[in-house]
């Protein structure tokens, strides 16, 4: 059993879904010598979530980010959260990372992900402002 660990960052994005397996695949050169294991991906932020979804169709990501913002609205009034240090969209983004999640797990078969056929990995950014994000890749497995 082998382990490898290595820091990431995401390309800088402002609000929105992203489809990012292609930037991931290609900062971790490293997957093609393992012949069966799993990827964990952690995101070192909490405004922020990544997630398995499709990866084929771009107005499922809109359609992602549209309905997180109508089931967590930015408050406008001033009177949906406590918390808002950093602006309408922060306590919103905390809540929509909370409800969507920090990490994925990813299997890793003949050196590549074993994702299904429609999926990929998404990173979905909840703060209206560009951020570049770190995620800490690890992998554990069997090298070839």
């Amino acid at each position: 059993m082998s382990w490898f660990q290595k820091t990431i960052s995401l390309p800088p994005k402002s609000a929105g879904s992203y489809l990012v397996t292609d930037h991931v695949t290609d900062a971790l050169p490293e997957l093609r010598s393992f012949k069966v294991g799993l990827l964990h991906l952690f995101l070192q932020h909490t405004s922020c979530a990544l997630a398995l979804n499709e990866n084929w169709d771009d107005d499922v990501r809109a359609d992602m980010s549209d309905a997180l913002d109508r089931i967590v609205p930015q408050d406008k009034r001033g009177n949906l959260y406590r918390h808002n240090a950093e602006g309408p969209d922060d306590m919103p983004a905390h809540v929509k990372a909370a409800l969507v999640g920090a990490s994925i797990t990813v299997p890793i078969k003949d050196g590549k992900l074993a994702t299904g056929t429609w999926q990929g990995i998404w990173y979905l950014e909840f703060r209206r402002a560009t951020h570049t994000r770190r995620v800490v890749a690890t992998i554990q497995g069997e090298r070839e």
